[in-house]
């Protein structure tokens, strides 16, 4: 066999020059979308023949340590990483450059080296400092997902110290393939590595601003490091630049319980004034998009930023500095003043000047690192997806997509009731509170009485500032054996507030939410239809997109979609995955099993959803819905993640485009953004019924 240095040396290169740039006016033309990532360099045979060679070797000797019963199998995902690499790379003409086939021998090499290593017994990548990368199995798609990690050389496994670790979001990287991606993770440690520190780069399942699927990514990354490395819980900290510095916002605003500290840089805080600015894009969105910006625009979660101390920073001739001035404005309604550091003259970078002072600033948070108590818990949200703040839980909204807020006043107040906690809460029907030992501050007199029963319980005083209605209160149950309180509290049929959980019945609740998108945060499988569909253009639609969303998937999030066939649906499927269900009730027998309990009806002839209904030959519904199956996972209808090629063109943009349900006029050819026309979408109500027609 010829030498790959040889046979690399004759690949052809092919010229780049012409390649419109990222994020400029080329990229606001919806019928003109360049393919995202593009498409790689041609390959001479014999260079793919070589690498192919060594990339079977290495698939042998996998298959040899899965059925070797003495090895640690937990340490495969540190193997499968750089096949499922080097593989996608050939199979999807995803090698951009030539250097990258060189990499690609690299990470064959090492892949290769830690079969040997697992073999022998001594994986000794697991006690490596410096850097490493490692990999795990997803729960979403069972694929093998990467990430880099920079250990510091005073870390051993037997380290007795928890250490310290901060979370790097990359920025954005149209060509950022697992080859790449790995690549650089062995050979760059990255702007920032403090001392005594476990820095995390996760992949985020490539360049979508670590949202969806990527958002996942970094909490089963971080997941997967905790099993391997004694990481800190109550010292780890997220971060970013560019891209990053726009995911940094959307994971501690979202997260900001989990967090020490949050450093973003630059990137994009929100949709709709970002687009307008950076991208100079006319919108014109429809009601039920605009809705949906509430899930990842940050200047309205800011106020959760309360828990998470955040220093962001941006060069002063930066347009992305627009992300910390947005989120600036925000916070300041809540009295908050950002902590913004400006690098003066500085475009798209850190100067080392504000870099040092990022650090040290970091470093005097980690030494207190988040508090066990806090005098005020504040959550707010727009989804039950997030819906959590320390010891306080929303359970049920009264409506989502708007503001919903529950604040915990943990400084007892004194009456003659006996001691009160005051919660107040907006929009809120259901919440819990579950205070761990120590979270709760009381006097110890306080607890002493409560301990020797020699006063009442905690009275919890519930109030909501848009009601006239006096505080309602409910005794806080505790303290329990271990030291901690709790108290599960509803809205009844009459209005008031009760103690306990919530009567049994279909509602929305965390992780059972919508809207589309949300069932591809978790597992899921494509059902393919095995039968004819009863309309032919419905048929041949349902086909080609459950195909775009099979490449797609792969393209975009960085995985292997699983598809079964109708008829090949088991028990364990439906108790552990959402359904994503193609076709129509004639074609899929899934579908047809649960079409009677679904709130959209759909025969040969009509389709109706409420009052409305449509020619069922020329339509077909997408939607989400809890399984009757199973409720406790979703059933999806035709549909994959919803935004489509335009928004890759911009993280911005990318965003659920669809809500709980819609209707699609098959006459118009899918496109860019939209898998048809939409003649008709909205969102479920709180109990996953139709809302009436033409409620906002």
């Amino acid at each position: 066999m010829k030498s790959l240095h040889v046979l690399f040396a004759l690949t052809v290169i092919v010229s780049s020059a012409g390649l419109p740039a990222a994020d400029g006016l080329q990229d606001n033309i919806p019928d003109k979308v360049r393919r995202i990532p593009e498409a790689g360099i041609e390959l001479p045979e014999a260079t793919e023949q070589a690498l192919r060679s060594r990339l079977q070797q290495l698939q042998t000797q996998i298959q040899a340590l899965k059925a070797e019963p003495a090895i640690d199998h937990s340490l495969l995902p540190d193997v499968l990483i750089f096949e499922r690499a080097v593989r996608c790379a050939l199979d999807y003409n995803e090698f951009f450059a030539d250097n990258e086939l060189q990499k690609a021998d690299g990470l064959l090499t090492e892949g290769l080296r830690r079969c040997e290593q697992l073999l022998a017994g001594n994986a000794d990548w697991t006690s490596q400092t410096g850097l490493v990368v490692r990999g795990y199995i997803s729960r979403i798609d069972q694929t093998v997902q990467p990430y880099g990690l920079v250990i510091p050389g005073n870390y051993s496994t037997d380290h007795s110290v928890p250490t310290r670790c901060d979370l790097w979001f990359h920025g954005r990287g149209e060509k950022l393939s697992e080859v790449n991606f790995l690549w650089d993770r062995m050979q760059n440690s990255g702007r920032f590595t403090p001392q005594n520190t476990i820095v995390l780069h996760p992949y985020g399942r490539y360049s979508n601003a670590f949202k969806f699927a990527g958002e996942i990514d970094v909490l089963e990354a971080l997941d997967d490091a905790r099993l391997h490395y004694r990481i800190d819980d109550e010292r780890t900290s997220v971060r970013g630049f560019s891209m990053g510095g726009a995911a940094c916002w959307q994971i501690a605003t979202h997260y900001a319980d989990r967090w020490f500290a949050a450093n973003p840089g630059a990137g994009f805080s929100e949709t709709p004034q970002f687009l307008k600015v950076f991208q100079q894009e006319e919108l014109h969105p429809q009601p039920w998009e605009k809705t949906l910006w509430n899930l990842y625009d940050c200047d309205k979660w800011s106020a959760n930023l309360l828990h998470c101390p955040t220093v962001a920073y941006s060069g002063e001739n930066d347009r992305q500095k627009q992300a910390a001035d947005v989120m600036e404005e925000a916070l300041a309604k809540h009295g908050i003043r950002l902590r913004h550091l400006i690098g003066l003259g500085m475009g798209h970078t850190y100067d080392p000047t504000s870099a040092q002072m990022v650090d040290r600033i970091l470093a005097d948070l980690a030494v207190a690192g988040r508090p066990q108590s806090v005098p005020m818990i504040h959550l707010t949200t727009y989804t039950l997806r997030y819906n959590r703040m320390r010891a306080a839980t929303i359970d049920a909204m009264q409506e989502h997509w708007k503001s919903a807020d529950m604040r915990v006043i943990c400084d007892l107040q004194p009456s003659d009731r006996g001691p009160v906690l005051p919660v107040l809460v907006r929009n809120v029907s259901a919440f819990s509170l579950n205070f761990k030992a120590g979270e709760l501050p009381l006097p110890a007199r306080t607890l002493t009485n409560l301990i020797s029963s020699q006063s009442r319980p905690i009275q919890v005083a519930i109030a909501s500032p848009d009601s006239d209605r006096a505080p309602q209160f409910l005794p806080l149950q505790g303290p329990f054996s271990d030291g901690g309180f709790e108290l599960q509290a509803h809205i009844d049929d009459s209005g008031h507030w009760v103690s306990g959980t919530q009567p049994a019945g279909l509602r929305k609740k965390h992780g059972l939410q919508g809207p589309i998108d949300d069932a591809f945060m978790d597992s899921f499988i494509f059902v393919r239809p095995t039968g004819t569909a009863a309309n032919a253009a419905v048929g041949k639609w349902a086909a080609e997109e459950l195909e775009r969303a099979v490449e797609h998937w792969r393209r975009h999030f960085r995985g292997d979609a699983r598809v079964v066939n109708d008829q090949d649906v088991t028990a364990e499927m439906i108790q552990n995955c959402n359904l994503v269900v193609w076709g129509d009730p004639a074609s899929n027998s899934v579908l047809a099993q649960v079409s009677d309990r679904l709130p959209v009806q759909w025969d040969r002839q009509t389709l109706r959803v409420g009052d409305q209904s449509w020619d069922a030959a020329g339509h077909a519904p997408v939607m989400i819905y809890p399984n009757p199956l199973n409720p406790e996972r979703y059933i999806v209808v035709n549909s994959s993640f919803t935004f489509r090629e335009y928004a890759y063109l911009n993280n911005a943009r990318q965003v659920p485009m669809l809500p709980d349900w819609a209707v699609i006029d098959l006459s118009t050819p899918p496109g860019t953004i939209w898998p048809g026309k939409v003649v008709a979408a909205d969102f479920f109500d709180e109990q996953w019924q139709l809302r009436p027609a033409g409620k906002p």
